[in-house]
């Protein structure tokens, strides 16, 4: 995120609602509305003013409506601010990316906010709610802190082919998250609540946390079995709820090669292109490949920069998608990671790599053994590309519930034994505008067992869509997706309903209730940071 540039001047601004209508579409700016208040005689020091403390005699409510409004009239993109403290250079260089529009500004690493070799505060950049606490009686106590108070709302809404739910709850399943059509639906209403290591400097020891609180329809798609969501979810299969996909502690140790970063909790999988959380990704929609793979994990990661262009990941977790004290479930064992990045030295390449999961493999509620792998490439300044490859497998699956796993993250396959997932998705972005990106998707997937998607078979899936920031707190994402299901049956029996109403009825394709071979879907998301 760049610096605001706020001017003192600007403050009073006399609004009505159509204005701040208007400004929070990014179709007017209100720092160019604004009446600018009599000139003040110039400072005796060029020095910057403290970016805490600005309106200390106001209100809470008032400094955040305050913030919300300046924010809106403010591009996602600002020129820098001339008169902002210079800000530490990275011992990385600088990022890739700008960020907005793209969901970072580095290659993509998993494994918490951190990247070695970046200072990683927010508190020169916040959003409104972290800039009214700033400008507030006791900014410098947070300021000095780091610690961030942060979120965001998601909303979508889709058009779909499928749509007949006397079949199926969820006619669009299995693209997800949007299972169910013609709606709109809230998505996501998240707070983090964080401090990010300084891992830029190399003296002395540093640390940070991360609390990330998440409600809304998306608490589906990261259940860990014993945590939570066992009656809300996996016994009634409720459609909102609550979650934290992200609670760990993380101790920055520079003294190690070139920098370690050490995490300890729940974490979201370290690899993957996408993520669970909205603003992480590059469309609105997500990829089949990323939809079943491992979600959260419980356990202690390292990263440790082994040379500028080389960084190792270990970690031992407690199993995948599953509580520490799940004692029964065969897939609560220790769980190794290895993960392996490099990056060129003109910083255009980026390789990650390795072993996501690996245990005995034993099958669990969602005990996954999982390689994988990133490639991505930048072309120029406004064309770049990232491709993942996965496979994924469990041993001894059954294809009824059990009395030790008695529910499935995802579905219990059609045969027994070993059963085998994967695919390979490639996304290639073109930048337009500064605040804006189109995104080609195109991917290949086999769930040859059903164990993921309840149907037995591969499928392609092609999208395109658009990242869009009318300014710095709204980004929309519309997009067309289409995808196909190859086999015609990919139920082991076709003669009985699947949803379990035992009415017989013939199955032709995994969707809109196991009626069709594929799907068209026209779905758009706005996001709303705080």
């Amino acid at each position: 995120m760049k610096k605001i540039a706020r001017n003192p001047n600007t403050h009073k601004i006399k609004l009505n609602r159509w204005t701040v209508g208007l400004a929070a579409l990014g179709l007017v700016s209100l720092g160019a509305m604004a009446q600018p208040a009599p000139a003040t005689p110039p400072a005796a020091t060029n020095a910057p003013a403290p970016p805490y403390g600005k309106r200390a005699n106001e209100g809470f409510w008032k400094r955040l409506d305050q913030a919300e409004l300046e924010q809106a009239g403010t591009a996602s993109n600002p020129p820098p601010d001339t008169n902002a403290p210079p800000s530490p250079q990275r011992r990385i260089g600088a990022p890739p990316f700008d960020s907005p529009p793209y969901p970072d500004g580095d290659w993509q690493l998993g494994g918490g906010p951190n990247v070695i070799g970046d200072p990683g505060a927010l508190r020169d950049s916040p959003w409104p709610l972290m800039q009214a606490i700033y400008d507030g009686p006791n900014g410098k106590a947070w300021y000095d802190s780091r610690i961030q108070l942060y979120g965001w709302w998601t909303v979508s809404g889709n058009i779909s082919s499928s749509h007949d739910y006397s079949r199926s709850a969820t006619p669009n399943f299995p693209e997800v998250y949007d299972e169910r059509p013609d709606r709109v639906e809230f998505d996501q209403g998240v707070m983090y609540i964080e401090r990010m290591a300084d891992e830029n400097q190399i003296d002395h020891i540093d640390w940070g946390f991360r609390i990330a609180l998440l409600w809304g329809l998306d608490y589906r798609f990261m259940a860990s079995r014993g945590y939570i969501n066992d009656v809300n979810l996996l016994e009634n299969n409720h459609f909102n709820g609550f979650d934290s996909p992200m609670m760990y502690a993380n101790l920055y140790i520079p003294q190690i090669a070139q920098g370690m970063n050490i995490i300890l909790g729940r974490i979201i999988s370290l690899p993957d292109i996408e993520q669970q959380l909205a603003p992480n990704n590059l469309m609105a929609s997500h990829s089949l490949v990323y939809s079943f793979d491992n979600y959260t994990m419980w356990g202690l990661w390292t990263s440790t920069k082994l040379s500028p262009n080389w960084l190792l990941q270990v970690g031992l977790a407690d199993g995948v998608d599953i509580a520490p004290w799940e004692h029964q479930d065969p897939g609560d064992q220790p769980t190794g990671s290895i993960m392996v990045q490099y990056i060129a030295p003109n910083g255009k390449d980026s390789f990650y790599v390795g072993d996501n999961s690996f245990n005995n493999g034993t099958f669990g509620f969602n005990n996954l053994q999982e390689l994988i792998e990133s490639y991505s490439h930048k072309f120029s300044e406004k064309v770049w590309t990232t491709f993942e490859a996965q496979y994924m497998w469990m041993n001894h699956c059954t294809t009824a519930p059990t009395s030790t796993v008695p529910y499935q993250d995802g579905f219990f396959p059609v045969h027994s034994g070993t059963i085998a997932e994967g695919g390979v998705v490639n996304y290639t972005m073109y930048r337009f505008a500064p605040n804006a990106f189109l995104t080609f998707r195109n991917e290949w997937w086999d769930d040859g067992g059903g164990a993921r998607s309840g149907y037995a078979s591969a499928y392609d899936e092609n999208s395109i869509g658009m990242q869009y920031w009318p300014n710095k707190l709204i980004m929309i994402r519309p997009e067309i997706r289409f995808e196909h299901a190859f086999t015609h049956n990919g139920l082991e029996s076709g003669e009985e309903n699947p949803n379990g109403s035992g009415v017989p009825f013939h199955v032709s394709g995994p969707y809109d209730g196991f009626t069709k071979q594929s799907q068209i879907t026209f779905m758009c998301d706005i996001t709303y940071h705080f």
